[in-house]
This record gives C-alpha cells, sequence and structure tokens, in this order.
C-alpha cells in the first residue's frame, strides 16, 4: 500500500501533506463520494413468501438496487473514504483492488467519480458481464489465472504504478462504521420496526471480505439486540473451516465458483468471533435456491444470495420444527442478469458437474410441508 511518505512522483517523492492544491481536490473528493450517499434511498426489505400458519417471516435486504447493482457499493463507498481521508487515494495515481467482480464494478464508479484510474485484478473466469461493467465505468481489468495470486498482482500493480491498493480484504471491517451511520445493520432494524417480529432470530450474511458480517454482528451486540448471525460459506472456501477449527491459516487449494463469496484464504476483515453460527453450502444447493427465488419473488440474483437463502430456509425449518416464530433475514447481493451464462445456465451446471434437482426438491418440499428433508 502507497502512504503518503512513499507516494512516487517520478523519481522524486511528495510528502507535502499541506499542499494548497491537493488539499482542494481531497475536500472536493471527499464532497462527492458523501454525495452520492446524500442521493442514494436506502434499499428495500422484501418478504419471500413462506405459509401463514407457521408464524415466521423471512425477509431479504435487497442491496442490488444500489447505483452500482450490488452489496458492494456500501463497501466501495466506505473504502474510499478511508483511503481519501488517510492520505492514500491522490490525484492522478491509479486505485487498484483485488476483486472477483462486484466490488471492482462499485470501485470503478467511486473512482471515475473522483477522477482517478482504477484498474480491477480478478480471476480470468470473473463473468463477462461484470468485466463489461468495470469498463463501462471507465476501469481496467488486469486478469489472473489462479485467484490466490490476486493479492499479490496486485500489490506489484500498486508498486509499478505509484498507485494504491485498495485491499478490500483487509480494510472491510474497519473502513464502515460498526455502530451505525445507516450502516446496513442499523437500516435493516429500522426497517423492520414496523413488523411483527422487529427483532429478527437471525440475520444471516454471506463472506468475500468478512467485512459485512462483521458489520452486522458487531451493530447487534453493540446495540444489544438477540438476534444471531449465521454466515454461509460456499464450496472452495476456507472461512468455515477456519471457523470451526479457529486456524487463522487455514487455506483453499481452488477458486470459489460462487462469485463475490467464499476465499483461498482466512481474509484479515473475516471477524469470526462475533458470529454465531456458520453454514457450508453445497454450490448446486445456492444454485437451486437463486433459482427458487426467482419462482417466489420473480427476481433474478446472483449465486451468493442463493448461498444465504438456502442458509436462511434451514434455519426457518428448524424453527418450525421447534416451534418457534419470529423473523429472519438474509440479503439479496447483487442481479441476476450478471450470471446468465453461469447460474442461470444449464449447460454451465452441466460443464461443473453440478445437479441441482436434489436440493430444488429439498426446497419445494419444505415450503409444501414445513419439514426439511434429512
Amino acid at each position: 500500500m502507497s502512504t503518503p511518505q512513499q507516494i512516487r512522483t517520478g523519481a522524486t517523492l511528495d510528502v507535502d501533506h499541506s499542499d494548497a492544491a491537493y488539499r482542494r481536490w481531497l475536500k472536493e473528493a471527499v464532497r462527492k463520494v458523501q454525495a452520492d450517499a446524500n442521493r442514494s434511498a436506502d434499499t428495500h426489505l422484501l418478504r419471500f413468501p413462506l405459509p401463514e400458519k407457521w408464524g415466521i417471516d423471512l425477509y431479504l435486504k435487497d442491496e442490488s438496487t444500489h447505483p452500482t447493482g450490488s452489496l458492494k457499493h456500501r463497501l466501495a463507498r466506505s473504502l474510499f473514504l478511508y483511503g481519501l481521508c488517510n492520505g492514500w487515494i491522490r490525484p492522478g495515481r491509479p486505485v487498484i483492488e483485488a476483486s472477483s467482480g462486484s466490488t471492482a464494478v462499485s470501485e470503478a464508479y467511486f473512482a471515475k467519480l473522483i477522477g482517478v484510474p482504477f484498474i480491477a485484478v480478478m480471476p480470468r473466469t470473473t463473468s463477462a458481464e461484470k468485466c463489461r461493467l468495470i469498463e463501462f465505468h471507465g476501469g481496467q481489468c488486469h486478469f489472473v489465472d489462479d485467484p490466490r495470486t490476486m493479492y499479490e498482482a496486485s500489490a506489484a500493480l500498486a508498486t509499478d504504478t505509484g498507485g494504491h491498493y485498495m485491499d478490500q480484504f483487509t480494510y472491510a471491517e474497519r473502513a464502515t462504521d460498526w455502530r451505525g451511520n445507516n450502516n446496513i445493520a442499523e437500516s435493516i432494524f429500522r426497517q423492520l420496526e414496523l413488523e411483527r417480529f422487529p427483532e429478527p432470530a437471525w440475520i444471516v450474511a454471506t463472506a468475500g471480505t468478512g467485512g459485512t458480517s462483521a458489520t452486522i454482528a458487531r451493530y447487534v451486540h453493540y446495540t444489544q439486540h438477540d438476534t444471531r448471525i449465521c454466515v454461509a460459506d460456499p464450496e472452495n472456501s476456507c472461512f468455515f473451516e477456519g471457523w470451526t477449527t479457529g486456524d487463522p491459516d487455514v487455506t483453499c487449494d481452488c477458486g470459489s465458483r460462487i462469485e463475490g463469496i467464499g476465499r483461498p484464504r482466512m481474509e484479515p476483515s473475516f471477524v469470526p468471533g462475533a458470529v454465531d453460527r456458520m453454514m457450508k453450502v453445497p454450490d448446486a444447493a445456492s444454485v437451486a435456491a437463486v433459482r427458487a427465488l426467482e419462482q417466489a419473488i420473480g427476481r433474478k440474483a446472483g449465486g451468493s444470495t442463493g448461498t444465504g437463502l438456502w442458509s436462511a430456509l434451514k434455519i426457518v425449518a428448524e424453527m418450525v420444527a421447534e416451534g418457534r416464530q419470529g423473523s429472519v433475514v438474509t440479503l439479496l447481493c447483487d442481479p441476476g442478469d450478471r450470471y446468465l451464462d453461469k447460474y442461470y445456465s444449464d449447460a454451465w451446471l452441466a460443464e461443473q458437474g453440478l445437479d441441482v434437482a436434489p436440493y430444488t426438491a429439498a426446497i419445494e418440499t419444505l415450503l409444501e410441508t414445513g419439514i426439511w428433508p434429512d
């Protein structure tokens, strides 16, 4: 990461924090990022239809309605403010990010907003639509064959260009104000105030950086709610194993098929001690759940939404079995039109060897009988 003492300007170093032109640029950049938040309305809380007799309400926080179409818009805004106010993002210097796509789309948007170049370092398997959106917002795509090398490639690009490696996987949990300030957790609880179960029994999140689950869990503890936090983890990700074993050095040999979540290492922004439960979700189950969501509410969503929804439905089934009433919240992370060639493609499923039929049947059985098949 470039610090103010290390930013290069050709053969010299720029170390003047009081430079008037830079301070004017900084004030204007921060104003533009904050103005984006001021223009943005809150995102909707959608209801997933469940049988009334269960006395359980299931909600999805629809983060796909942000200007850049995903939950990562909140993160990107926070990261840009964090980098600007720390003096790390400088005029004319590129911002570089390691990302599987959605964060890069949002960061490209904010980079264009304040007038700095942006380079996304991504796995070569990233969906074509995400790459198109990054370039639409003025960003460049730099591909790596092995997702595990994104970090080193991003740091190297920052060194070579004199730019700033944003490093969402380190800074996501600290760039967001988890005490409030209209973060996603505060928004959820405010929107539930007039519902019949205003304090959810569970909130289910998924983990890419781990920043969202950390923000929600910290807010719940800080505000002294009884809500429990569950993190759903896909295949080819080490968060579940790291959480269950307590090993911060656990790794995974290959990248996640569910874009935006699942990581080959325990990321610094994942805070395992803050969450109450984790579930390992098969990738075929994630796809089955996201297709079931379209059947239920007429909305396509990305695979990470399916991972969270599968776990939320399992929790609903447990509540039904135990005769408990209450509410459960999960996230609609981004729109499905970014993944038509993946999670909505039967050819892609066959190529990946994924059979969604048994998981689709499990969801149908639950919604018809209230029983989760063994």
